[in-house]
């Protein structure tokens, strides 16, 4: 299953990943996995949490993004949620590359009982329709 906080800067998406990533460690009978960019979030995460610091593995893009998703969920059976904070700083605003990669990583996700969710930057209105469907309120 894919999940999306969409909003502008400074509109609360990091607080509400970081709730949501407590939440899961909290209940989650496997792993939980956080990716971000820089290490902003190494003091808001509780330790159980394997945080990952995707710049130092060259994730720029969203098909390198994927791979990387893939290789997390290969490697990690039990792992049950990943949370990516600020996907857009990560892998930039190519909407249409955005829209092929969660449209990618919903079955796979779904078939591993998976939850993929992530920070994006950016109006609603910017969003293309077809993600519309994974954007959650917050």
């Amino acid at each position: 299953m894919v999940k999306l906080i969409v909003g502008k800067k400074g509109t609360g998406k990091t607080k509400h990943l970081v709730d949501l990533v407590h939440q899961a460690a909290d209940t989650s009978k496997g792993n939980v996995v956080c990716i971000e960019k820089g290490n902003s979030l190494t003091y808001d995460i509780k330790p159980q949490v394997r945080l990952i610091r995707a710049d130092e593995f060259l994730v720029d893009s969203y098909p390198v993004m994927a791979g990387f998703v893939c290789g997390i969920m290969a490697g990690d059976y039990d792992c049950t949620d990943i949370f990516v904070d600020s996907i857009t700083k990560l892998c930039g605003t190519d909407f249409e590359a955005m829209t092929a990669f969660f449209l990618s990583m919903d079955p796979l996700t779904t078939a591993n009982n998976l939850t993929l969710t992530a920070t994006v930057s950016a109006d609603i209105s910017e969003i293309p329709e077809e993600l519309h469907k994974f954007v959650t309120k917050f």
